[in-house]
């Protein structure tokens, strides 16, 4: 086509940028959409993008992220956009290969079909000019035109995982799935997308909130698919919708692992030390109800539960937390010396504990005393004092090893 010009990645071969002959040279707005055979819209949806980048009073760029086997390519560098090629590896990867190839300091995102309304990209533009650094796009603050969502996404799917979402996060999203958003190029950078596939969505709405970026929501208008277009869903299969669902609630749990750990940890451990404590020099009966060293045994069961929890829990808010203040309050309270004394004391004192119970075993001509008696209450609570003191200790080594740092990452460490 005359007029562009083709650069090719030194990184990676596989990957070319092909500019039009009209560039916008210094662009403010980076309009950053992938496509797959999308002729059908292409012309329209690039038309779309100028007329709103005009009405926003921006100059901006189109960067398509192709990965199409039909004449997108060639229709987006017709209407004024840059193409850049990629192979077929996923709707995620695709944002995370054009990284390198934005320039505007604000991203607007969204898909080549016409279903999002780019014409008014103001109210995106606005929001990221008055300082917010995550615009997301809201179509329940919007609207949707009938026959644009299936009902089955629109009244129980979308709804259903939005409110997940904000339940693990204490987020208070509207749409986390809609697929229009905006975000500045530095906390675009910053947030580091990892996702291959659909699960991106969800991976950037969760680091926005861990990452504390001051966000806002945008109306957007949600219109049905033109005649002749199948949505990306339709072309992969009926299962496509529900493995994409998947997808996005495992990148939020994972993503929000101490959600299922530290607090319910906290719970069974109360539960488990109140059912324990009581319990250590014999049973007792209240109002007619004997607690045993079954019930004991249960206690400790539930106190070695919950810790590893909220054990679990702390190495996933290490791993997790983006600003560092989490991490830093962790070994705050665990310092080195201070817990390597209280889990080593803990261990002791329950070894002490279970040799007492041992030499009470022996000098019974190799019988335990009776359970309702003093030794053995005495004997599983130095057992759970062992679990928690050598756990502890684990946690600790753990927590701290977190800190390391070899090679080029212990370079930059230093800088």
């Amino acid at each position: 086509m005359p007029g562009v010009r083709a650069f090719t990645s030194p990184t990676d071969p596989e990957v070319t940028l092909l500019v039009p002959a009209d560039d916008e040279p210094d662009p403010e707005v980076t309009i950053l959409i992938p496509a797959v055979n999308e002729r059908i819209t292409m012309e329209e949806f690039v038309q779309w993008c100028h007329r709103g980048l005009r009405e926003a009073g921006v100059k901006g760029e189109i960067l398509i992220v192709d990965a199409s086997s039909d004449e997108t390519p060639e229709i987006a560098l017709r209407g004024g956009a840059r193409v850049l090629h990629t192979p077929l590896r996923g709707l995620g990867r695709a944002y995370i290969d054009s990284i390198p190839y934005v320039r505007g300091r604000y991203v607007v995102m969204g898909d080549a079909d016409c279903t999002y309304d780019f014409r008014n990209l103001k109210p995106f533009v606005d929001a990221m000019r008055g300082g917010a650094e995550y615009a997301m796009g809201s179509r329940w603050k919007g609207t949707i035109e009938k026959g644009a969502m299936p009902p089955l996404h629109q009244y129980f799917g979308t709804p259903l995982t939005t409110w997940i979402l904000n339940r693990l996060y204490g987020s208070h999203f509207s749409d986390i799935h809609c697929g229009m958003r905006g975000i500045t190029r530095e906390a675009l950078v910053r947030m580091g997308i990892v996702s291959q596939s659909w699960e991106y969505a969800s991976e950037m709405v969760l680091k926005s909130v861990r990452m504390e970026l001051k966000t806002t929501e945008v109306p957007v208008t949600f219109l049905k698919d033109q005649e002749g277009r199948l949505s990306h869903h339709k072309r992969s299969g009926w299962f496509s919708p529900f493995a994409a669902a998947w997808i996005n609630l495992r990148a939020m749990f994972i993503h929000g692992a101490e959600f299922f750990l530290f607090k319910p940890g906290i719970v069974l451990t109360v539960l488990g030390l109140l059912l324990t404590l009581p319990l250590s020099f014999g049973d007792i009966t209240v109002a007619g109800v004997t607690f045993s060293l079954l019930t004991m045994l249960v206690g400790v069961a539930l106190t070695v539960i919950g810790l590893q929890s909220i054990y679990f829990g702390g190495l996933a808010h290490m791993f997790l937390d983006y600003g560092g203040r989490l991490r830093e309050r962790w070994r705050r309270i665990f310092t080195y010396t201070k817990m390597m004394v209280i889990s080593g004391s803990l261990f002791t004192l329950g070894l002490v504990l279970d040799v007492v119970l041992l030499a009470t075993f022996i000098s019974n001509d190799a019988s335990l005393p009776d359970p309702s008696a003093t030794v053995p209450h005495l004997g599983v609570l130095g057992l759970m004092l062992m679990i928690v003191g050598f756990s502890t200790f684990c946690f600790t080594l753990l927590l701290h090893a977190t800190s390391v740092s070899y090679g080029p990452a212990a370079a930059r460490r230093s800088e």
